[in-house]
């Protein structure tokens, strides 16, 4: 799975004034530890190893950590960052040789793995019971292991569809599509060639750059079936089902039909108008709309269509940050991440939002400064004023995004990624595998059979 890159200025300027603030005492912050409270013994330094190596997440984040460092003496955070190509082998090397961090930012598909491996402490039970209770079902599944929860939820991406207005009208269609017959429709009616049969217009595409690409398309399309990839026990692939062989034959036909070409590369070809939908994560909005400037009005998003009109589903991915199973300061790190995560602060909007409403986190506000968001949708709601709510509209109220509505929408309906103690391998299976469809090395049933086998041997597998 590839970590995408924020685009920096992604959120119009509005970091400073929603990482503001950040250094604000808030009520309770005391009564959880902050310097008030008078922490006993010496001095102490907590480390920090995440991904957020790139801007602009690197500064919300040291921004955060440098407030918390302005008004607590007697702990001291630092952080340390590494390529998200490259974090989970850190974590592991590192830990084997004794030098993990006292907090980790992991994806929440490897949960299941590092508690596996004795990573991860779990969460203190007032800790995950606010959890439980602040944040959604899919962010908090991504933080949990068997049932058990061990970090705080951070970034939470949802998937939608994303498409062209302007390339739907001229081919008469009046809407995005609802459901997967509509979809297919529509993608034909938008698909366009040369009179050499080179492609000028995707009607739907597909994406080959990665994991979370390959995967989360698919996965997404077959939530909104009410399909899953693995069983509810996690032991076995459920994509046999009849409505797993519905999407992998939909995508099969899209391309045999010169609908959708898999080796377009979509990250380019959608922002330049060469395809007309597609399936993604929230985390685009922001680059599309730096990448396209005026451009981006043309982009509307939707739910991700089901079977049926009114089907609702779609994937949740997300990230959380937990305390190392080794840390000689266990209660101070757990201090610090309440603070970032769920201590409260006044919110601010982006300029022209509307007037900020109630108290966030310090992490929403981090988050929504890049142009994301985390599972606390109050905290969203608060933040993005009128993004939320219905998508596809040329813009929010006080000239807010609505494309990241059907997203934060989502929040309350999107199933979460499998996250077992083999989910990461299993999903390189499954990558695999729906990339011989695409390419047409196998035919559906062939595929289906290779990787049922071969994602329930991994799963079967001792750890």
């Amino acid at each position: 799975m590839r970590r995408r890159t924020f685009t920096a200025g992604a959120a119009g300027g509005a970091g400073a004034a929603l990482l503001a603030a950040a250094g604000c005492e808030a009520p309770g912050d005391a009564a959880y530890g902050g310097d008030r409270a008078g922490l006993p013994g010496a001095p102490v330094t907590l480390t920090v190893l995440t991904h957020y190596a790139s801007e602009p997440l690197r500064s919300a984040l040291e921004s955060a950590v440098g407030a918390w460092n302005a008004t607590h003496r007697r702990v001291t955070v630092r952080t340390t960052a590494v390529k998200f190509t490259d974090l989970l082998t850190t974590y592991m090397v590192r830990q084997a040789a004794g030098q993990g961090p006292d907090i980790l930012h992991p994806s929440g598909l490897w949960t299941g793995q590092l508690v596996r491996a004795g990573v991860l402490r779990p969460a203190p039970r007032d800790t995950a019971r606010l959890i439980r209770r602040d944040f959604s079902p899919a962010a908090v599944a991504a933080a949990s292991a068997n049932g058990t929860v061990y970090g705080y939820p951070t970034e939470v991406q949802t998937y939608a569809l994303y498409y062209h207005r302007r390339l739907l009208r001229e081919a008469g269609v009046g809407g995005p599509p609802r459901t997967w017959r509509e979809l297919e429709d529509t993608a034909y009616r938008t698909a366009r060639r040369d009179r050499h049969g080179n492609t000028l217009v995707q009607g739907f595409g597909l994406s080959r750059a990665d994991d979370s690409t390959v995967v989360g398309q698919t996965l997404a399309l077959l939530a909104a079936g009410g399909g899953a990839f693995l069983t509810p026990d996690g032991r076995r692939t459920a994509l046999g089902s009849a409505v797993g062989r519905e999407v992998l034959d939909l995508e099969r036909r899209l391309i045999e039909r010169g609908a959708a070409d898999p080796g377009i590369p979509l990250f380019r070809a959608f922002p330049s108008g060469q395809v007309a939908m597609t399936v993604n994560a929230g985390w685009w909005t922001a680059g599309l709309r730096a990448a396209m400037g005026g451009g981006y009005r043309d982009v509307g998003v939707a739910p991700v269509p089901g079977r049926a009109p009114g089907d609702r589903g779609t994937l949740a991915t997300g990230f959380l940050l937990g305390v190392n199973a080794r840390s000689r300061y266990p209660r101070q790190a757990w201090e610090f991440l309440h603070w970032l995560n769920a201590a409260p602060v006044p919110a601010a909007r982006p300029a022209g939002a509307g007037r900020p409403r109630g108290a966030v986190s310090r992490m929403s506000a981090l988050q929504v400064s890049v142009g994301s968001m985390t599972g606390r949708a109050d905290d969203m709601r608060a933040l993005l004023g009128g993004e939320g709510g219905h998508g596809g509209s040329r813009g929010g109220s006080g000239g807010g995004d609505a494309n990241r509505g059907p997203f934060l929408d989502a929040l309350h309906y999107a199933v979460p990624q499998p996250n077992g103690p083999r989910a990461q391998r299993a999903t390189a299976l499954l990558r695999k595998n729906i990339e011989e469809i695409w390419t047409g090395r196998a035919p559906v049933d062939t595929a289906l059979a290779t990787l049922t086998r071969q994602i329930d041997q991994e799963l079967s597998r001792p750890y």
